[in-house]
């Protein structure tokens, strides 16, 4: 008999072969073979809709194939159930959370336990654990207090206290500064050398070649490679990905205008007890420009989204009504609605349920917000005019989907993204605020948006694009601004700063004066770091 120890370690940790899911209107998965080995970091790329979901859903006991076969460490298993996946030691972070709004953070963590717990010792581990990952968790606040950011932090704390042997990761690091992204990194590299096997999803194509050892790529449910990340350039992989070479960011000619979105010295107390309260933010966004505001999650974001969006009451907090000026008129007391007519566009953050109604169709969907559009008269809706606006929603970018009448949650992120990004620039906006633009988004999908603001910027409109994609805002931004604890950092000229300047002030380290409205040409009002760091939330 030969020794186990090798033969172990020889035996790869996960193994499928010819996996198959088929559903009504497509093959997700079709004869789909990967092995992951211990202690290896291997790498699932593709495109939104290429079937990664629906295979690490298979693995985790989620779904249930049609064809195909399962081996864990050699033997053959069927996983009938997410807790059968558990007792094998599989653990899975998914993109889209799954949390109960009205339990705390240690509450739904501890639904996910299969042995009996105490919330007490619970809570102790869960700080233990999210301060060892930089992942800042307070176990006692309310999961609706949380922004999509911090509920990911949630997600990935709440996989990681079940000691998974295969731990699978789907975009972890979207909501992480550069920093915290490394020390993750050194946190996985540390599972693998102790033997734990990593499943890592995400379109960032420097982080795959930077941590994983193999990568296995899907094109339209079917692998199209197995490649070691880091002897493929980002060309070669986005090939493999989308089938085609990506084209390289364009931008037309123009001159920055005049300023279409000011913000003047806008304090907002938060409506959340756990929020961030907004201080003194202060900036100018001009006709053709595109300022991009960086930050880690749940320093204000959300408050200031709502506040440029109007769906916060600032008439109740005494604003001033020139606090926000929206095309010279001042806005700050005026319905989300007014401000639309203003000629004022918004994306927001969560897809599913504020950028979109999931159960509705996409021709109901484009109404919301496009109503404006010829799509109802005299109070009566004209159902083709939504249907009519949808197709050339979906035919102008690219929104692969099954009609106007497609469910908006039948459509991968991306697509969904794409429709929902199209909705507004049909719309002819004077000022556009996108938040998380390509969160979670595709390679192919991802540039596809961002060009789409590069040309709609190039004709004039105003973009705020709020994002903890520091590589989207290097590659679109004509300025750079971070937001932590609630303030707002200068703004710097895109090419005067560099991500590790950014990264330092997402933790809070800038001047406490940000910049008043106009381009800037360098370091300025208060760019130098302060000898106290400003504090980089407001949980407290």
């Amino acid at each position: 008999m030969g020794d186990s120890s090798s033969r172990q370690a020889s035996t790869p940790r996960l193994a499928l072969f010819g996996i198959t899911k088929q559903y009504p209107a497509v093959r997700a998965n079709d004869d789909v073979t990967l092995t992951v080995a211990p202690g290896e970091i291997h790498a699932l790329l593709g495109e939104n809709g290429a079937g990664k979901s629906t295979l690490m859903k298979i693995v985790y006991g989620a779904v249930r194939p049609d064809a195909g076969e399962i081996r864990w460490e050699g033997e053959r298993v069927e996983i009938a159930s997410p807790a059968a996946a558990r007792k094998l030691g599989i653990g899975m972070v998914f993109q889209h959370f799954s949390l109960f709004e009205t339990l705390t953070v240690g509450e739904n963590i501890a639904l996910s336990l299969d042995e009996t717990f105490d919330l007490k010792a619970l809570a102790k581990r869960i700080r233990e654990v999210s301060a060892q990952y930089g992942l800042d968790v307070d176990p006692q606040r309310h999961v609706h207090s949380l922004t999509v950011g911090e509920r990911q932090r949630v997600e990935i704390v709440r996989c990681l206290l079940q000691n998974p042997r295969l731990l699978i990761m789907d975009e972890p690091t979207s909501v992480l500064t550069p920093q915290a992204v490394r020390k993750l990194f050194g946190t996985l590299r540390r599972l693998a050398s102790e033997g734990c096997s990593i499943l890592y999803i995400s379109h960032k194509l420097d982080e795959i070649q930077e941590l994983c050892d193999t990568a296995t790529v899907l094109r339209g449910g079917k692998v199209t490679g197995n490649v070691n990340p880091r002897e493929e350039t980002h060309a070669s992989l986005a090939r493999l990905m989308v089938g085609r070479e990506l084209p390289d960011y364009t931008r037309r000619a123009h001159t920055p205008g005049d300023v279409l979105l000011d913000v003047k010295q806008l304090s907002m107390p938060s409506d959340d007890p756990f929020g961030t309260s907004l201080k003194d933010v202060s900036f100018g966004v001009h006709s053709g420009e595109i300022l991009g505001i960086a930050g880690v999650s749940g320093n204000g974001q959300a408050e200031l989204l709502a506040a440029l969006s109007g769906e916060a009451q600032t008439t109740r907090h005494g604003m001033r009504a020139d606090a926000v000026t929206i095309c010279g008129k001042p806005a700050a007391r005026m319905s989300a609605g007014a401000r639309r007519k203003l000629g004022f566009a918004f994306v927001p953050e969560e897809r599913l349920g504020r950028g979109a109604v999931p159960a509705m169709s996409l021709a109901e969907n484009a109404l919301l917000t496009a109503h404006r559009e010829g799509m109802v008269r005299s109070g009566w809706l004209k159902t083709g005019a939504m249907r009519a606006f949808a197709e050339r929603c979906i035919g102008a970018f690219d929104v692969r989907c099954g009609g106007p009448d497609a469910l908006a949650q039948s459509l991968s992120g991306g697509n969904l993204q794409k429709f929902i990004v199209g909705r507004e620039i049909l719309q002819a906006p004077k000022v556009l605020v996108v938040a998380q633009p390509t969160w979670g988004v595709d390679v192919g999908a991802a540039a596809f948006i961002r060009q789409q603001l590069l040309d709609l910027s190039a004709r004039g409109v105003a973009i705020l694009v709020i994002s903890e994609e520091l590589e989207e805002l290097f590659d679109i931004c004509d300025r750079i601004a971070v937001l932590a604890g609630g303030r707002l950092s200068p703004a710097r000229l895109t090419g005067e700063t560099n991500a590790e300047e950014i990264g330092r002030w997402m933790a809070g380290l800038f001047g406490e004066r940000a910049e008043q409205n106009g381009p800037q040409t360098g370091p300025q009002n208060g760019g130098e770091p302060p000898a106290e760091p400003a504090a980089p939330t407001a949980h407290a």
